[in-house]
């Protein structure tokens, strides 16, 4: 949900789609039932998370905390 919040106080989304997939998500079980979105609301997902550069974070190692 953060990443869709994000998405809405970016304005990438309206409140009506944040809704709408926030729903969807909360609904879906598996990853497989998240990937059944209805086409628009996906579309809206997927450019979102690109306007985001969303991919890119997920390619990036992780961070190692300070103390070790």
């Amino acid at each position: 949900m953060q990443t869709l919040n994000e998405m809405l106080s970016r304005k990438l989304l309206t409140s009506a789609q944040h809704s709408q997939i926030g729903a969807w998500i909360a609904h879906a079980k598996t990853p497989e039932a998240i990937m059944q979105m209805p086409a628009p609301l996906w579309r809206t997902l997927e450019l979102a998370s690109v306007l985001m550069n969303v991919d890119a974070d997920l390619t990036q190692p992780p961070l190692l905390s300070e103390g070790m």
